[in-house]
């Protein structure tokens, strides 16, 4: 029988839980993310939201526009901006492939979730992301109420 440790250091920051809502998610990406060391403290507290923020590929460098990290209290002079542009750490190659990708007609970068990963660095996982139409997002529904319905049933043993 193995045995999970549970890895203090890997956390959960912010989930974009709309994001799979709004965009169909064709890809994702693990990216790292340049932070000032108030950002780093403000985040150990988990006060971050990435809901309304998107990434982009401007002159080769792959940037994290609108995400926001709350300022750390006891860093009052040496705080920090909070939703400053922020950016991201590629390889060339993935750089490559997602300018490549949002130069299709609809397809966008949308952050998905950002963590801490089990070494306790801070990490963002990226979604090349399609927009979804209305009558998409409608089955998309329909399919999630008709799970929960199914596993009532199924609880219920009807």
């Amino acid at each position: 029988m193995s045995q999970v440790k549970h890895d203090p250091n890997s956390k959960m920051i912010a989930d974009n839980r709309r994001a799979r809502y709004d965009y169909a998610i064709e890809d994702d990406l693990e990216c790292g993310i340049i932070l000032h060391g108030s950002e780093v403290k403000s985040l150990r507290t988990q006060s971050a939201n990435i809901a309304e923020s998107y990434a982009s590929v401007e002159d080769g460098e792959l940037w994290l526009i609108n995400g926001y990290i709350a300022p750390y209290g006891q860093a009052k002079t040496w705080g920090h901006e909070e939703r400053r542009r922020r950016k991201l750490l590629v390889s060339r190659k993935e750089m490559a492939r997602l300018w490549k990708e949002t130069q299709r007609q609809g397809m966008t970068l949308v952050p998905l979730n950002l963590y801490f990963n089990e070494r306790g660095i801070v990490k963002l996982k990226l979604g090349i992301a399609k927009g979804k139409k209305a009558h998409d997002k409608r089955d998309t529904e329909a399919k999630r109420d008709w799970g929960r319905e199914k596993q009532r049933l199924l609880k219920r043993g009807e």
